[in-house]
């Protein structure tokens, strides 16, 4: 089950709003707030404009594809840590540069398909 940032994310979605709209408004708390009073998460406050606050029925709707959402988020996060430091990579394709390798023969190439083989997006 989702956790319900991305079941409102996919909600967003569902409505119209595009994957960058969707995440951008979930994480901005002048729209949406949601909390936790110690019983489970709610949408304390909905600021969303032409779009109304979900029902939980609209909610449990969007679970599978919030569940995807959050799949995918938690990978990105993982290729973001397995990518390593921009300036290892920028090495790494200046070496392919000076070698005539910048192509997928390259070491750099190499790295980054087996970061995104080893952690595919849902």
């Amino acid at each position: 089950m989702a956790s319900l940032s991305f079941q409102v994310e996919a909600h967003l979605i569902s409505k119209g709003k595009s994957a960058e709209e969707a995440a951008t408004i979930t994480a901005d708390e002048s729209q949406v707030v949601l909390q936790n009073d110690g019983s489970g998460d709610y949408i304390k406050a909905w600021n969303v404009s032409g779009i109304s606050k979900p029902t939980n029925n609209e909610l449990v709707s969007a679970d599978a594809e919030g569940t995807k959402l959050q799949s995918n988020y938690i990978t990105r996060r993982k290729r973001r840590r397995e990518y390593g430091l921009i300036g290892d990579q920028l090495d790494l394709l200046y070496k392919d540069l000076v070698a005539g390798k910048v192509d997928a023969t390259g070491e750099w190439a190499k790295a980054i398909k087996k970061v995104k083989d080893d952690n595919p997006l849902s």
